[in-house]
């Protein structure tokens, strides 16, 4: 049996992110957003899960921020979250997804922001009432946030100029 392991993306994984990414979510937008995101210069953590040198499952924190009455706060927001189909369920991403978290605490990230399903992303500890009052167009129980540290508790907030590309 062989071990999964993570490191941080390389420019060499860029095709085979893309592959996981369409793979994963059965349409080009977020591996266009990943491109985007990464000539744009707003990723933070871009981390992949390789299981026998094949590049199985992908995760992406982009800079956001969070515009409030004391300025902006710089905060990451966790999308896309990406595993080849035939690997759920196996624990890529949840993997993935702890080690990108201690990754970010230890670069002194104290806010993330998620858009997703609240019983999955609620196992890592983003609560939607830590997000209900910031403000956003995508407001509701999907918007979910963790800090890990000082954060601000509502404003504005302000995702990387690549988002707005993407399908509503």
């Amino acid at each position: 049996m062989s071990m999964m392991s993570i490191r941080a993306a390389t420019p060499r994984d860029r095709e085979a992110i893309r592959l996981v990414e369409e793979h994963a979510f059965g349409q080009q937008a977020e591996a266009g957003l990943v491109d985007a995101l990464v000539t744009g210069g707003d990723a933070v953590a871009e981390l992949v899960a390789e299981e026998e040198g094949q590049v199985v499952g992908h995760i992406l924190f982009s800079r956001l921020f969070v515009q409030g009455k004391g300025g902006k706060f710089a905060a990451v927001a966790l999308a896309p979250l990406a595993v080849e189909p035939s690997f759920h369920g196996s624990g890529i991403g949840g993997a993935l997804i702890r080690e990108a978290h201690i990754r970010l605490r230890d670069a002194g990230e104290t806010l993330s922001v998620v858009l997703g399903d609240p019983a999955y992303y609620g196992r890592f500890g983003y609560t939607h009432a830590r997000a209900e009052k910031f403000e956003s167009g995508h407001q509701g129980a999907s918007l979910q946030a963790l800090a890990w540290g000082d954060a601000p508790e509502s404003g504005r907030l302000i995702y990387a100029s690549a988002f707005a590309a993407l399908p509503a």
